[in-house]
């Protein structure tokens, strides 16, 4: 099976492990291990020493050592001395990064009908195992309300063994939630909302909601992002293809293609323009998204494109295998696209038309994904990439030559602590900086397989694949919680990341609204005639 895990720890024994050593804390967790080496106790040093490894940021490179205490980087320098009661990791001939930052994941959702089944504890683990040390989760309101949504999540949250942010999804819009919108902005750190184009009778809102919400958006300085799939043509597309008999997998390709997602990418990026706000387009899947994306920014409209792995690394092939357990497994939106997409977003990302992959780690067991044998609409949308995100875009962008070991970093750390404004607390080793570092072994290979993996589904969709560069050492918050295979995690170590409004795409937006103004000639003086 693979995934078993079983938490016994009472909160009353939590807290303990907040009070005493963490040699202690072991003493009072007890961890089913199932899918690989899993404790409930941390390094018990607050003081590290990464020795000797080429540091790597978005803009620069050196050999250096990083010392870390009490979870800050303190010091990035050649030859450090230390004394004996640091623990030292030795990283020469090794790249020390920043810890990855995901843009994009859906833990403990409520979803077609179940839950997502990796949680705000095993969805983090995962994470960890393969150099993710921090996630954006995307809050759905409950009944439509924010305040009732968010409140559900920190309860969700409250296992989480790496630090987290959160969206906030807007699914109606009226003067309740105007006003909830500028309480999460303001009181509760949330910086960033998500309007879905798709889903339609459940999450998808029209574009009287959508402007409605860009405005909103834009007076309090929070990023507007979108699902950007037409949902009312997505609607008849499945109508049609069940109308054909096509009740499998594959119907879930067909009926949303192309050509509907760059229509409503084309439609939200037109209406933000419209508003003149940022917008933030998710889960990039196709030639047809991209290119209005480009368009965009090659005008200068301020739009980011976050491509996903599953679309940079897989076609979808396998929609059309003829075991139903392993086409549904590759079940998402918008779908996975032929071949030859994949590789022109490749392109994208290399010459920084798309801007950070995420992963959209969205997973549900083959038992869920059983809810639509007969019938591809009622098959829970959703992909893992958690855990394997650092992996395949290292092996797929860097070793291919097509972007750098600078560029990696930035892809998948730094432009996202950026946009969502947390940067330099996190996406960097500069002193200062949280000490969320990986170490990554360029020389070292890696396979993924649903056997050996972290996540508590049965399935995984990079099923078989191999590559080079492994993160072999995983630090969050300046403790070491993966090494030599190991994961070594304690639910409730996790923090919550307040992210502030105003982040650099809105720098110079109230001097294009007054140019706009001033270039408008009008009204017009008019004397009223008499007769």
């Amino acid at each position: 099976m693979a995934y078993r895990f079983y938490f016994f720890c009472s909160l009353s024994l939590l807290l303990l492990t907040h009070s005493l050593s963490n040699s202690q804390s072991n003493q009072f967790c007890e961890a089913g291990i199932g899918y690989g080496e899993v404790g409930c106790g941390l390094s018990s040093s607050t003081k590290l020493l990464i020795k000797g490894g080429t540091v790597v940021n978005a803009h620069h490179q050196e050999v250096a050592d990083v010392y870390v205490e009490d979870g800050i980087i303190v010091a990035v320098k050649p030859d450090l001395k230390v004394t004996d009661d640091v623990k030292v990791i030795d990283a020469t001939g090794k790249f020390v990064m920043p810890g990855g930052i995901d843009p994009h994941t859906h833990l403990a959702m409520e979803f077609m009908g179940t839950e997502t089944i990796d949680d705000f504890f095993s969805g983090q683990a995962a994470a960890l195992a393969g150099g993710t040390t921090m996630h954006i989760d995307f809050v759905i309101p409950v009944n439509g309300s924010l305040i009732a949504g968010l409140e559900s999540y920190e309860e969700k949250a409250k296992k989480s063994c790496m630090d987290y942010g959160f969206h906030m999804a807007i699914t109606k819009f009226d003067d309740s939630v105007s006003r909830d919108m500028e309480i999460m902005v303001k009181e509760k750190g949330i910086n960033s909302f998500k309007f879905f184009l798709a889903y339609k009778g459940s999450l998808m809102v029209n574009d009287e909601l959508l402007l409605e919400g860009l405005k909103q958006c834009k007076s309090l300085g929070a990023l507007a992002m979108v699902h950007a799939e037409n949902g009312d043509a997505v609607f008849e597309g499945q109508k049609r293809m069940i109308q054909l008999g096509i009740t499998g997998p594959e119907g879930h390709a067909l009926s949303r293609p192309p050509l509907l997602e760059g229509e409503a990418t084309a439609r939200a990026i037109r209406l933000a323009g419209f508003v003149n706000t940022p917008l933030y387009v998710v889960h990039v899947m196709s030639i047809d998204a991209m290119e209005e994306i480009a368009k965009a920014r090659k005008s200068g409209q301020r739009v980011v494109g976050e491509p996903v792995v599953s679309g940079l690394v897989l076609d979808d092939s396998g929609l059309w295998d003829s075991d139903f357990a392993t086409a549904s497994k590759f079940v998402m939106s918008p779908p996975i696209r032929a071949a030859g997409h994949n590789k022109v977003l490749q392109g994208a990302l290399s010459n920084g038309v798309l801007q950070l992959v995420g992963t959209d780690h969205c997973v549900f067991n083959s038992t869920q994904k059983a809810f639509g044998i007969d019938d591809f609409r009622k098959i829970p949308n959703g992909v893992n990439g958690i855990e394997e995100r650092m992996h395949l875009v290292w092996d797929t962008m860097v070793e291919s030559g097509q972007i750098s070991v600078n560029d990696f970093v930035r892809v998948t750390s730094t432009e996202c602590a950026r946009i969502f404004n947390i940067y330099p607390r996190k996406g960097a080793i500069i002193t200062g900086s949280d000490a969320d570092i990986i170490i990554l072994n360029p020389n070292s290979s890696f396979e993924i397989n649903a056997q050996s993996h972290h996540s508590r589904t049965d399935t995984n969709v990079y099923e078989g694949r191999r590559g080079k560069g492994k993160v072999e050492v995983t630090i969050a918050g300046g403790r070491v919680v993966w090494e030599n295979n190991e994961l070594k995690v304690v639910p409730g170590s996790g923090k919550y990341i307040e992210m502030p409004p105003f982040n650099y795409l809105f720098s110079g937006i109230d001097k294009a609204d007054a140019s706009y103004l001033s270039s408008l000639n009008a009204p017009v003086k008019r004397s009223k005639s008499t007769t």
